[in-house]
């Protein structure tokens, strides 16, 4: 891997599925498998084998089907779970086992009711042990975000010492300000020894809206590789969306940091994900919401029209949209109006629109949108007869 190559992790089917009312069967998973090996992604993380049959044959028949992407499988720091994941990876092309445990001071005391040093001895086991079946091993520090770098650091070096290839450095909570994460990843890129043999990588909750934001701040302080999901999906508030994330890097070439997504599938994957999971994208997402490309303010319209670039920072073509919307509201100015006119046919002259917007501005006015055949309407009381063809 290139240094500039940031690496996507795509967990839609394991962390992602966890939504509740989100579940879905081996065939839709491997539906969904199949575009994410096709839209480019690095790391398909399958699901978490141990956890139940049903999930055991989704990864198992995932890693049959995958031809590109590395399949991966999560287990706890627990022999058995580490046995069961490398049994169902085991017709995969490229294999990883992603092992790990909770290293917060929080989830030692409360969820372990060990130390610190037993933890650090349970994860260089846990590697050392699914080394044993696979050479790629992805060690995550649960609830990173809330523990000191110091000792992060000191159970991170023990994970490389065993043969971790990833360090996943998960923000479990959501709770980090993307200074406070890029300054965790800078500081384990400074001071974990052998660091230079592992990939770090962010895992990002979004309980507070920062995912995206820390993501990046990640990858700006050393990480390669950033785990996502499609829409964002994912316990609670979600993961951090991968259409955000490489959308970000593809505009902002001055970080000199792209994927290897084809980020024209993006809006297709979206909606095929939307549709499987039963949970709809809100229109004001990021990126593949239905409102990302829509434009109802007369000033924007009017900008847009006249030039793309002074409202859109991103080619609608490149994630997979055909064109910009221009909706017709109350708030649309003569310059939409006219747009939306010769779409259906209608060559105004300036006189001519000047009649019709006034006759627009009623219906607008009385209704929440203007659509195609409400214009037809517009003129034919307006009394525009000439109608050229669309």
């Amino acid at each position: 891997m290139t240094d500039n190559k940031v690496q996507i992790f795509d967990t839609t089917l394991r962390d992602g599925e966890q939504v509740p009312g989100c579940k879905l069967d081996t065939q839709q998973k491997l539906i969904i498998a199949e575009r994410l090996d096709l839209l480019g992604v690095d790391v398909i993380e399958a699901g978490f084998p141990i956890s139940s049959p049903g999930d055991f044959k989704s990864v198992e028949e995932i890693a049959r089907l995958v031809k590109n992407a590395t399949v991966c499988g999560l287990t706890r720091a627990v022999k058995k779970d580490i046995e069961v994941a490398a049994e169902a990876l085991k017709y995969a092309v490229k294999p990883r086992i992603h092992t790990g445990i909770g290293t917060s001071d929080s989830h030692i005391k409360y969820k372990f009711k060990s130390n610190r040093e037993d933890i650090i001895k349970r994860a260089y086991d846990a590697v050392a042990y699914a080394k044993t079946f696979v050479e790629d091993v992805e060690f995550y520090a649960e609830d990173a975000g809330r523990t000191d770098n110091e000792y992060l650091a000191r159970v991170c070096e023990a994970a490389v010492k065993a043969g971790a290839t990833v360090l996943n450095i998960p923000d479990t909570t959501g709770y980090c300000l993307p200074e406070e994460y890029g300054a965790k990843m800078k500081y384990l890129m400074e001071n974990v020894k052998g660091i230079d043999k592992a990939i770090l990588s962010c895992h990002c909750h979004n309980d507070l809206g920062l995912a995206t934001a820390n993501s990046i701040a990640g990858v700006v302080n050393g990480a390669r590789q950033i785990e996502c999901t499609i829409n964002g999906i994912g316990e609670r508030a979600g993961n951090t969306a991968l259409e955000e994330v490489v959308m970000i890097l593809r505009q902002h070439r001055d970080l000199g940091l792209d994927t290897n997504i084809n980020s024209r599938l993006l809006w297709d994957t979206s909606k095929m994900v939307s549709d499987k999971m039963g949970m709809p994208v809100q229109p004001n997402k990021a990126v593949v919401g239905s409102n990302a490309f829509a434009h109802s303010s007369g000033i924007h319209q009017d900008g847009v029209i006249k030039n793309r670039e002074t409202y859109e920072i991103m080619d609608p073509e490149e994630v997979g949209v055909t064109e910009s919307a221009i909706i017709l509201t109350a708030r649309s100015g003569r310059a939409a109006l006219a747009y939306r006119s010769k779409k259906v046919g209608y060559e105004l002259t300036k006189l001519q629109l000047d009649d019709v917007y006034e006759v627009f501005l009623k219906f607008a006015d009385k209704q929440k949108e203007i659509h195609d055949e409400d214009i037809h309407e517009i003129m034919k009381e307006a009394k525009i007869q000439t109608q050229v063809e669309a």
